[in-house]
């Protein structure tokens, strides 16, 4: 039987809503294997003096847990 795992994560970028997501995805799947799927739950934008500083996302990553662990 597959058991598989949600986490949820908070990543961000300065240049866009997609690099926020990749660069999560980069920086989880140093400590996660098996990564299954990456829902993006909710985004964000910080602003500064009119302008989009940097870009946020909140996302649940799904990763299948391998027996014995």
């Amino acid at each position: 039987m597959a058991i598989v795992k949600v986490i949820e994560i908070i990543a961000s970028s300065p240049l866009s809503f997609d690099d926020a997501v990749k660069q999560g995805v980069k920086e989880v799947s140093k400590t996660i294997r098996n990564i299954d799927s990456i829902w993006v739950q909710d985004q964000k934008a910080h602003v500064k003096d009119g302008e989009i500083v940097s870009y946020g996302v909140n996302c649940k990553v799904s990763f299948r847990v391998s027996e014995g662990e």
